[in-house]
C-alpha cells in the first residue's frame, strides 16, 4: 500500500464522530488506549454531544504476548477517574488488527469492576483478526498486508496522519 491510497485520518475520525453521534449513551465513559487511542478518545469527547468521561489504559502488562515481546519502554499508568462497575464504557483504540490489544483492555477494565455494557470504537479497522472481536463504530476499513503496520501519528498541534511501515519483527 503507498502512502497516497492511505486515507486522510482526520476525514477518518470524522466519519467516526458522524457513525457515535446519536449512537453512543450520553454518559458514556470513553477509554482510550495508549497512544493512540487516547488521542481519539480526547477528541470524540470533546465532539461527540454528552457528557463523557475519558480514561486511559495501558494493556502493556495484559498482552499474552508479553513474555515474546518483552515490556515497551513507554509504559503508562492507567488511569480511570471514575467507577468502571456499571457504566457504560465505550473502548478507543486507533488500529484494529489481531484483536489482542483490545481483549488486553478488556481484562483490565474488570480489575477495576464490572462494566454494564462495552462497546469499541476504532479510526483503522485493518482485518486480520485472531480473535473474535469486532469494532462497534469504525472510521475506515483498509486492507494491508500482515507483515506491514498501520500507524497513526499526531503532530504538536494534535492532528492525525496515518502511515504504513514495516512490522516490528518483519524481515
Amino acid at each position: 500500500m503507498t502512502p497516497d491510497a492511505l486515507p486522510d485520518a482526520e476525514a477518518a475520525l470524522r466519519a467516526l464522530v458522524e457513525r457515535m453521534r446519536g449512537a453512543v449513551a450520553y454518559d458514556a465513559a470513553l477509554v482510550g488506549i495508549y497512544s493512540g487511542g487516547a488521542w481519539i478518545a480526547e477528541r470524540l469527547a470533546a465532539e461527540l454531544p454528552g457528557e463523557h468521561k475519558v480514561g486511559y489504559i495501558d494493556v502493556a502488562y495484559y498482552r499474552d504476548d508479553y513474555e515474546i515481546s518483552g515490556l515497551k519502554s513507554n509504559v503508562r499508568r492507567t488511569s480511570l477517574s471514575f467507577d468502571v462497575s456499571g457504566a457504560t464504557i465505550v473502548l478507543v483504540d486507533d488500529v484494529l488488527f489481531t484483536g489482542r490489544s483490545v481483549r488486553a483492555a478488556i481484562n483490565e477494565l474488570f480489575d477495576f469492576g464490572r462494566p454494564e455494557r462495552i462497546e469499541l470504537a476504532v479510526l483503522v479497522d485493518r482485518g486480520g483478526r485472531e480473535l473474535p472481536i469486532e469494532a462497534t463504530y469504525c472510521g475506515v476499513r483498509l486492507a494491508v498486508a500482515r507483515e506491514l503496520s498501520v500507524v497513526v501519528s499526531r503532530d504538536p498541534g494534535g492532528t492525525l496522519s496515518l502511515a504504513v511501515e514495516p512490522a516490528s519483527g518483519a524481515a
